[in-house]
């Protein structure tokens, strides 16, 4: 069987004089060695982007975090200093591609950054520097300039019976890493919230009633894939997903 290809969404970057369209590399190795798939980098050209023709060449779709936010005006708010830096370029091509990946059935991942647009693209709001309110923790990654402190496991997420979530990962507190300052607000149409953190935020989140494999996480699964269990059985997960899908798009051109 041809190994899947991965459609990875990129920031768009300022550097040297060029516009750059990229993708962090550990979005692209997660993918790599514990999807068993390759990556393919889609730039963020908005519209000119036919998102048909490059949906039909790939197996499933990631969508990476990054250190700028979904524009809040985009579900209704207004657009801070505070709050950026925005992405308009991102948001305006994954923000559909969102919608004609779930409507096609094409495996999704979305993390951090990506299930914020998740919530955006159909319809829910987000919750700027939660750290900020009551009752909420600090979300954000601890300051430092080691990465594997920042991406350090933080606190406890606890799956929702029955959610496609915990059919990975078990019912039981699952240890995770933290480095968002948004969440999820006002849950949008069709999504089912599949875990909590302990605060109430929202850490896990899926399409109701989607075609295939399509799953969202607050925190970071790529950061640990060769030594954390967990981020091993979402990415494997996510895999698996696109090889059945595969599977079933050769028996129907074989009956055909």
């Amino acid at each position: 069987m041809p190994t899947p290809l991965v459609l990875v969404s990129a920031d768009v970057r300022e550097t040297d004089g060029y516009e750059w369209h990229a993708a962090p590399s550990t979005y692209l190795l997660a993918v790599l060695k514990g999807s068993e798939a390759i990556p393919v980098i889609l730039p963020s050209l908005g519209p000119e982007i036919p998102l048909d023709d490059i949906l039909d060449r790939v197996d499933g779709v990631l969508l990476t975090g990054a250190r700028s936010n979904v524009n809040p005006e985009l579900y209704g708010e207004v657009a801070t200093e505070e709050n950026g830096p925005y992405d308009p370029k991102r948001d305006a091509t994954t923000l559909p591609l969102i919608r004609r990946t779930i409507e096609r059935g094409v495996p999704l991942l979305a993390i951090c950054r990506g299930m914020q647009e998740l919530n955006v693209a159909l319809g829910g709001t987000l919750v700027t520097e939660i750290q900020t309110l009551p009752g909420k923790r600090d979300h954000r990654a601890p300051p430092s300039d080691n990465q594997a402190t920042r991406f350090g496991l933080a606190h406890t997420i606890t799956p929702e019976p029955g959610s496609c979530i915990a059919a990975i990962l078990g019912t039981g507190p699952v240890h995770v890493n933290s480095l968002h300052r948004q969440a999820v607000g006002t849950l949008g149409q069709a999504l089912t919230v599949d875990a909590l953190a302990e605060d109430g935020t929202v850490e896990a989140m899926r399409p109701t009633g989607a075609k295939g494999f399509a799953l969202a996480t607050q925190w970071h699964p790529e950061y640990w894939i060769a030594s954390d269990d967990t981020s091993q059985k979402l990415f494997r997960a996510f895999g698996d997903a696109m090889r059945e899908r595969m599977n079933a798009r050769e028996r129907s051109e074989a009956a055909e």
